[in-house]
């Protein structure tokens, strides 16, 4: 089993930057892709990012594409999630997660293992 905190959420405000952090310890297989996903008040978890460590090859949303770069550095067991230009719709609690399989698939049930999620608030 794999344990996996976020970290680097906080209050910005419009155009600024955050690096949001995802440390991972316990049963890691770096072969197996990660991701991030987000959770507004009354809406449903959705995807925003995921990177496969078999290609390099990433995946974004297209609400985030061009804002938001995704990145793994292995040997310290740690993603990242690169978010820049933030707008008020941004606004929501991040999670990392991380699949068994080998593929990017960008809904949430087909994720296995999760961190509690870290806060990021974006005011006009």
């Amino acid at each position: 089993q794999v344990q996996l905190v976020e970290s680097g959420g906080g209050l910005v405000q419009t155009g600024d930057s955050l690096r949001l952090s995802c440390a991972a310890s316990g049963r890691v297989v770096s072969s197996r892709p990660m991701g991030w996903f987000r959770q507004a008040p009354g809406k449903e978890r959705e995807f925003v990012a995921a990177i496969n460590w078999s290609d390099g090859g990433t995946v974004y949303a297209d609400s985030v594409k061009g804002r938001f770069t995704i990145s793994r550095d292995n040997a310290k067991g740690t993603v990242y999630l690169q978010m820049n230009s933030l707008m008020p719709d941004d606004t929501a609690v991040y999670y990392c997660a991380q699949r068994r399989g080998i593929g990017i698939i960008t809904t949430a049930p087909h994720w296995s293992d999760w961190g509690q999620g870290t806060q990021v608030t974006v005011s006009s």
